[in-house]
């Protein structure tokens, strides 16, 4: 039997589906939503409905449960995650490449909730079971910085930023040929028909915006380093928007990426700076990923360090966006 953490009841004000009126009030990701009122937490004049489109209708009341303990068993974990910020709100974390961020049936190693669970740490519930705290996650070869939600009132704050577009991340990649020109790539992303393991721009995908920045270009013009900001957040997006311009990140062989070694361990991708408003002080706050050891040495491998240390310096590196420093933390 879950424990429950939080009930509330709210008045329906105008006639809309269920799963919009419930986001719209008390934010979080439509699937979060509807995994509520699929696993029966949402009653509607009593009685409780399962169905994400039902309707309601005004002065209607809609009650909510959000539960406390999932029925999930933390695996033993044998690793460390390096934090960038911890408050009694949030955790923001610089996530190792290779390290998945939620469990599913499919996955067998221990995962980033594993880690929070082994740590102690309070985590919100609202995204429902297994995914504890998670706000937004990052591919499993991706590194980078990802901010955890300590409980519900925070992650409903941040899920709302993430919808909002007042919240996000800035990118750095590996590039196996450079790009032609800075710019803006968009494209509706959706399950690619003939490769399940892949996304790809499809007629009736979700829409999608990239903005790539030129950085630096190696010697012989063979590969460089840029920069990306989502504009929206679909799975692969920015590994679908390189290969539509026949560009692939270092490393990536399912989206095309070739290689006549095994070098290359990883997806050289990493989330480099997330930014934010705290969820209860409202203040903006930066924070910055330092790069990982394994793709650094890669990098000072191609291009001169003075350079490269420019180029990253996290204020220079926002005004190639036109966007400038806040608060930042390291």
């Amino acid at each position: 039997m879950k424990k429950e953490r939080l009930t509330e009841v709210l008045t329906a004000d105008s006639s809309e589906r269920l799963d919009r009126f419930l986001h719209r009030h008390i934010g979080g990701s439509r699937n979060q939503v509807e995994q509520l009122i699929k696993k029966g937490f949402v009653e509607v004049g009593g009685r409780t409905v399962r169905k994400a489109g039902y309707k309601v209708s005004p002065a209607e009341k809609i009650r909510y449960t959000i539960p406390e303990e999932p029925d999930y068993e933390a695996q033993a974990v044998d690793f460390d995650v390096p934090v960038i910020y911890e408050d009694d709100d949030i955790l923001v974390i610089n996530k190792p490449s290779g390290l998945v961020v939620h469990p599913a049936p499919s996955v067998k190693e221990p995962t980033l909730v594993d880690w929070l669970k082994a740590k102690g740490i309070n985590l919100s519930t609202i995204s429902g079971e297994e995914r504890h705290g998670i706000v937004h996650r990052l591919d499993k070869e991706t590194s980078g910085a990802m901010v955890v939600a300590k409980n519900n009132a925070a992650h409903e704050k941040l899920s709302a930023q993430l919808q909002e577009k007042s919240m996000g991340r800035y990118y750095i990649a590996l590039v196996d040929l450079p790009l032609k020109a800075s710019g803006i790539v968009e494209g509706p992303i959706g399950r690619n028909p003939a490769n399940r393991l892949k996304m790809g721009i499809v007629s009736g995908g979700k829409a999608a915006r990239t903005r790539f920045e030129k950085l630096l270009e190696s010697e012989k013009e063979r590969y460089e380093l840029i920069g990306a900001k989502l504009y929206t957040g679909r799975t692969h997006q920015i590994r679908v928007h390189l290969a539509s311009l026949n560009r692939h990140i270092v490393g990536d062989g399912l989206y095309g990426f070739k290689s006549k070694n095994n070098i290359i361990q990883r997806i050289l991708l990493h989330a480099y700076i997330l930014y934010l408003d705290h969820p209860k002080t409202g203040e903006t706050m930066q924070f910055v990923a330092p790069i990982p050891q394994d793709m650094r040495e890669v990098l000072e491998s191609l291009f001169e360090k003075e350079k490269l240390d420019e180029i990253l310096d996290p204020c220079n590196f926002l005004r190639r966006f036109g966007d400038h420093c806040d608060r930042m933390f390291h």
